[in-house]
This record gives structure tokens, C-alpha cells and sequence, in this order.
């Protein structure tokens, strides 16, 4: 059986090949067009000896050319690692060297980083520029970095038939993190375990498998094509496995190369999508805003879809007052655990805390002691994942063994007496006593002040649902007394917000120790392209300097 994204994908073409596949820009392409030009990349990759198990690194935005490189790669065994272009040099060098490339696929608007990292890279022996519409050059241009191949040039040049060699669901595809807190690391999935995880290999409310390779291409092709506007960028996991969800399903996904809040809804307006996926309240709360201020019809839009980063009660709460009759859905997982469970909401819904999800057979909550907590026992632990979890971390046996473990399924009722392999996450969680879980915030963004334990997530949630606080992030910072204190980095929307009013908000949602003391004010907010919050970032920018405010 191909449980492969290549084969999948390839599933779709033959069913519904006249299908709208992908919208970038003022371009589209039909499944059979995306299925031809990903065919003559994967040829033209394979006639510079380039073949089963390279690494192709792709330095690009959202695109259509970006689907295509993702998808010559897979279709000849090769491995695609998406690579942050936000990265400086110091950064691009260190995951050149660490995911081992053999060749970079760019965009021309990336190029000049391109050329100060890849000619110090011995490994990489072949370069594709590929032409960027945020960065127009004319087609004969010289290419940026000596020795590149023009894309366009590349695909000519080769044959548009498949006649690829057998593909297997051991296939790899290699992750990277966005390295928040430390260097970005590798996390190595099997294709299959992915797609299973990810791209709807299994169903996302109940964990049961599809039944064979053709069921989500065969559902496609007997129903209505629908549509989805994905924001987040496709380097991150939440922007490329819905869009392949979307495709191995028949189904057309929308690109915009850079967001931009005000545009999205003239795209809304425009392409008429069902669906839009964004990455929690870095997208959220801009959106929310341009969107009182918009004349386009967004009639069309019925779900708001987020994922990998939080999405608070306020901006939720904002989206509905905007739109009634919008449902939102808020995923939950990792880059290490794929999908780990998804909640619903719509008008009326009331949340408390962190994100909530359904229970889900392979997402538990584990004790210090890897145990499994029962539902309905009310304690707290660490978000676990079951069943199709990665290889572990490339190059990294040591980081593999802390988070990849075999842990004890006795309180699980499918694995009673038994170990299981899991992954074991930086994500602190409750057990409800309806079998729901309860994010609670990353584990290594524990403030310790005084002995307690402050969640930053949670802290953020409430300092952003001040009406003078347009986004921030928590952090702490050494105090002679508590070790550490509370503090903040926040982007007011005019002026200095009202700190005063500030206090007596977090103090109506917050325990005492959990107040934020001090405060530092920025013009922006940095966070990384998945949206999540830059926390090295709001360290340096609180280092040295006083505080703007502070609550003694």
C-alpha cells in the first residue's frame, strides 16, 4: 500500500485531475498542472544525480512553486526540509551543517543569504532559484548565487511523465523546529506515521484509521470541492499538512506569499474560501481588527481553523462578535507529536484557561513517572502522544531519549499492562474529569517565583485581553527576593497603556504571584514566522535596561 505523500497525492490527480489545485498570486494550477510540474523538478533533480534519501532544503514562501518543490522531492524519495527564511546567516549555517543538505531550492528574494551560506557548505552540490514575487526581477537575470539553475530553465528541460521508482511508507521526512529556545533540531517522521497524524490518515475526532490508500481521494471525487485560505507559512507543519490534507482530499487551497491582515479579506472576498487557517492570536488579533474596517463580503466564510501557537479567549471572542455565525476550531500539538487533539467553538462558548481538547486515544496525560492519568482524574501532568510518533531527533540520540520514551499504560484502557512508545512533551496539561485535556503552557516556560509555578502562556492570555494591550509576552526575570518575577513585554495599540487598569485586570483572572511586575514597552512584538513568541527575543529586550513600569 503507498502511504506515501507522493502516491496520496498522485491518488488525487487520476480522480479529479481538472480540479483547481493550488491559488498563489494571480496564478492557479489544476491537480494535473501541480501533478506535470512537480514531475519535471523530480526529473530534473534526478539528472544531477540527486535521488532516494538527499535532503533538499526549501528557502521559500508560500507559493505554488513551493508545493512543487515539496512534492518533486517526495516523488523521488528525496527529503524536503522546509527552511526558515527568517534565519541570519549564523542560523542558516548551523541547519545547513545540521540537516545535512544536498541541495537548496530558493526563492530569488532569498538568494543573496543563500550566496553568504551555501558556497562554505561542501555537501550541497545543486541550487535552484526560483523566481519571487515579492522580490520581480526580469527572467534573464543573472542568478544570485554562482552556479544556481534558473527553475524555470530546469523544468523545460525535462519530462512532464511520472516514472518514478516504488515508493515506501518508511520514506522519511525530516521536521524542523522553530527553535524558540535553543538551537532548531530535526524531528525525523516516517511518511506513513505523518500522514497518519497529520494529513488524514486517521480521523481527527475519533483516531480511527481510513480504511485503505484511495478513501480520502475516493470521498474527494464523489463531493464538492471546497476551499481553504492558509495563512500560516508552509515552513511550519500547521500551513503544509493542511494544505496536503486539503489536496489528497480534491480539495483547492489559497496562498498569500506575505500576510497581511487587510488583504486576506479582499482574498476572502475574491477566492470565496470556506475555511481559514490561521496560527492563533498572531494572526488572530490582526485579522479581527481589519476586519471592522472592511467592505468585502466574507459570506463564504464558515470556519476559522488554528493551530501552533495560542489563541485566547478575547481574540476568539472578538472573531465572533465580527462574524456570529463562524465556528472556530483550535488544534493542539507539536512538531514532535503531530495532531494532538482539537477543540471546538462557537458564539456563547465560554473558555477557561488554555486550550481545551476532546479526548482522543492517542493523546493522554502522564505523571513524572511516565503513568498515564485516567480520565476523570483531575491531575496534572505532560501531554503525551500514542501510536504514530517520529524516529526520534536527526543526529540526536541523547535530546531523542528525553522525549521519546516508553511509558507505562496501565491507567489505558486500550493497553492495559502494557508499555507503550510515546512521545513525551514540554507541555503541561490537566486530565478533566469528562476525559478532556487542558493545555496549561509549555513547560519550559515555567516562571519559578517564590517556589510557585507561572505558566507564561496563561499569563500572556490575560495581559492580551486588556483593551490598551495590543499583543505581548510574558518572561521572567531575576529578583533578588523570589528568584524570579513576572514580567512582560507588551506592544500598547497608542500611547502608554494604563497600568493601573492594567494591575486590576490581571488581578480579577490572576492569583497574586501570578501578576506580572514589571513591564517593558516595544513598537512590536517579535515572534517567529509560525507565530509562536519569540521568548529569547523578549529576554534581550528586557535585559539591561529598566523596566517602563514597575509594580513593587
Amino acid at each position: 500500500m503507498a502511504y506515501t505523500f507522493a502516491d496520496l497525492f498522485e491518488h488525487a490527480v487520476d480522480a479529479m485531475g481538472d480540479r483547481v489545485a493550488l491559488i498563489a498570486g494571480e496564478g492557479q494550477v489544476t491537480y494535473r498542472e501541480l501533478d506535470e510540474h512537480a514531475n519535471r523538478l523530480a526529473h530534473h533533480l534526478e539528472s544531477v544525480g540527486l535521488g532516494a534519501g538527499v535532503h533538499v532544503g526549501i528557502q521559500m514562501h508560500n507559493s505554488i512553486e513551493t508545493m512543487t518543490a515539496v512534492l518533486a522531492a517526495f516523488k523521488i524519495r528525496a527529503v524536503p526540509l522546509t527552511v526558515n527564511y527568517r534565519y541570519t546567516a549564523d542560523e542558516l549555517a548551523y541547519l545547513y551543517d545540521d540537516a545535512d543538505l544536498d541541495a537548496v531550492v530558493y526563492h530569488r528574494g532569498f538568494g543573496d543569504r543563500v550566496a553568504e551560506v551555501a558556497p562554505a557548505m561542501p555537501r550541497i552540490r545543486h541550487l535552484i532559484e526560483v523566481p519571487d514575487e515579492l522580490a520581480p526581477a526580469a527572467l534573464d537575470a543573472p542568478v544570485l548565487v554562482p552556479g544556481a539553475v534558473r527553475y524555470g530553465d530546469a523544468l523545460a528541460a525535462a519530462s512532464p511523465a511520472r516514472g518514478f521508482d516504488e515508493r515506501s511508507g518508511d520514506d522519511v521526512y525530516i521536521l524542523y523546529t522553530g527553535g524558540t529556545t535553543g538551537r532548531p533540531k530535526g524531528v525525523v517522521w516516517r511518511q506513513e506515521d505523518m500522514w497518519r497524524v497529520l494529513g488524514g490518515g486517521l480521523d481527527f475526532f475519533t483516531g480511527e484509521p481510513v480504511a485503505d490508500e484511495y478513501q480520502q481521494s475516493r470521498i474527494g471525487a464523489a463531493g464538492e470541492q471546497i476551499r481553504m485560505l492558509i495563512l500560516p507559512p508552509l515552513i511550519h507543519t500547521s500551513a503544509l499538512m493542511p494544505t496536503f490534507t486539503a489536496l489528497l482530499a480534491g480539495n483547492a487551497v489559497i496562498y498569500d506569499a506575505k500576510f497581511d491582515a487587510e488583504r486576506t479579506w479582499d482574498l476572502v472576498a475574491r477566492h470565496r474560501p470556506t475555511a481559514m487557517v490561521i496560527t492563533g492570536d498572531a494572526m488572530g488579533r490582526p485579522l479581527v481588527e481589519a476586519y471592522r474596517h472592511t467592505k468585502a463580503d466574507t459570506s463564504s466564510l464558515a470556519v476559522v481553523a488554528s493551530g501552533a501557537a495560542l489563541f485566547s479567549a478575547s481574540v476568539k471572542d472578538a472573531f465572533f462578535e465580527a462574524i456570529p455565525s463562524l465556528m472556530i476550531s483550535d488544534s493542539v500539538g507539536s512538531s514532535e507529536t503531530g495532531f494532538g487533539g482539537i477543540g471546538f467553538a462557537t458564539k456563547g462558548f465560554e473558555q477557561h484557561g488554555g486550550p481545551k481538547v476532546g479526548s482522543h486515544r492517542h493523546t493522554v496525560v502522564v505523571d513524572d513517572e511516565n503513568r498515564v492519568l485516567a480520565p476523570g482524574s483531575g491531575g496534572e501532568g505532560w501531554l503525551a502522544k500514542l501510536g504514530y510518533v517520529p524516529l526520534g531527533y536527526y543526529n540526536d540520540p541523547v535530546k531523542s531519549a528525553e522525549i521519546f520514551r516508553e511509558i507505562d499504560g496501565c491507567a489505558d484502557e486500550h493497553s492495559a499492562g502494557s508499555t507503550l512508545r510515546a512521545v513525551v512533551t514540554g507541555d503541561r496539561a490537566r486530565m478533566e474529569d469528562d476525559g478532556s485535556i487542558t493545555l496549561l503552557g509549555r513547560g519550559n516556560m515555567v516562571i519559578n517565583t517564590g517556589g510557585e509555578k507561572v505558566f507564561a502562556e496563561e499569563v500572556e492570555a490575560i495581559v492580551k485581553a486588556h483593551p490598551d494591550v495590543y499583543d505581548a509576552i510574558v518572561i521572567g526575570v531575576p529578583d533578588e527576593r523570589w528568584g524570579n518575577r513576572v514580567a512582560t513585554v507588551l506592544c500598547p495599540r497608542a500611547g502608554e497603556p494604563d497600568f493601573e487598569s492594567l494591575e486590576k485586570h490581571a488581578r480579577s483572572h490572576l492569583a497574586g504571584y501570578k501578576i506580572p511586575r514589571s513591564f517593558w514597552i516595544a513598537a512590536e512584538v517579535e515572534r517567529t514566522p509560525s507565530g509562536k513568541p519569540d521568548y529569547r527575543w523578549a529576554k534581550d529586550h528586557a535585559a539591561g535596561r529598566a523596566p517602563d513600569h514597575r509594580i513593587d
